[in-house]
């Protein structure tokens, strides 16, 4: 059975203790790190930005036909008003005049119809726009959210890397005063168990929080103070003390 003084031991806690405060941090960050509002909100940045994209596709498209529009009106316009000079000039046959009078009557009905599909146009153009502008400044205010929530994630992130240094650096130099053959107990201990030490307080291990068995405590107590004790259950070292009714 391995031995170490039994102040050694009683010193195991506060390595344990170090141990235990670092895999808290550790499950700290993890949980900052995996922050469901954080997911939410990445979700809707997606979105809004998918949102975005197709309102400014619709936007484009309608303005396409707006530019299209435009130029038939002032395909027509421009022969309208050609047709109208050459009328107003009264050059030409009689037969001429008429059938220009009729070309500038029929290009002006085209133009008033030209015009109202322009004018409707317009507006989907203005439709487009205003989905385009609504649709952008729900993608800044949600990416503004996620930028919040992301530089708290980081500060608070930033906190614990900071803690568990100073933790980890106390803890090197803990472990270095201890006496390499209990360290390595300690240290195979707590990477096969999860637990490298704990109190054996009035019959109960702190390890595995349950009862010993009597059967159990009566072989602990035949053990010598300076014997290195296991428990039975989560197989951590029992750290014991008179105070401690073991």
């Amino acid at each position: 059975m391995a031995k170490a003084p039994q102040a050694e031991q009683l010193r195991l806690l506060d390595l344990q203790a170090s141990d235990s405060k670092l895999n808290q941090l550790q499950r700290q960050a993890a949980t900052v790190s995996a922050n469901p509002e954080l997911v939410a909100l990445a979700a809707q940045v997606a979105d809004a930005e998918s949102a975005l994209v197709s309102a400014a596709t619709n936007l484009g498209d309608a303005e396409r036909d707006l530019t299209r529009a435009e130029d038939d009106v002032q395909a027509v316009v421009t022969r309208l008003e050609r047709d109208e000079q050459r009328l107003n000039s009264g050059s030409g046959t009689s037969k001429d005049l008429t059938a220009l009078q009729s070309e500038v009557t029929s290009l002006t009905r085209r133009r008033s119809d030209l015009e109202d599909i322009e004018l409707e146009v317009m507006e989907r153009v203005e439709a487009a726009r205003a989905a385009r502008d609504d649709a952008r400044k729900r993608s800044e205010t949600v990416r503004s959210q996620l930028g919040e929530l992301e530089r708290a994630r980081d500060e608070e992130l930033g906190r614990i890397d900071a803690e568990r240094a100073e933790v980890q650096a106390a803890r090197d130099q803990l472990a270095a005063s201890f006496e390499p053959a209990l360290l390595a107990i300690y240290e195979r201990t707590l990477a096969k168990r999860g637990v490298g030490a704990a109190r054996l307080f009035h019959g109960r291990s702190e390890g595995s929080g349950m009862e010993l068995s009597p059967g159990d405590l009566a072989d602990i107590s035949r053990a010598a103070a300076d014997d290195v004790v296991f428990c039975p259950d989560s197989g951590c070292i029992l750290v014991r003390s008179s105070e401690w009714g073991s």
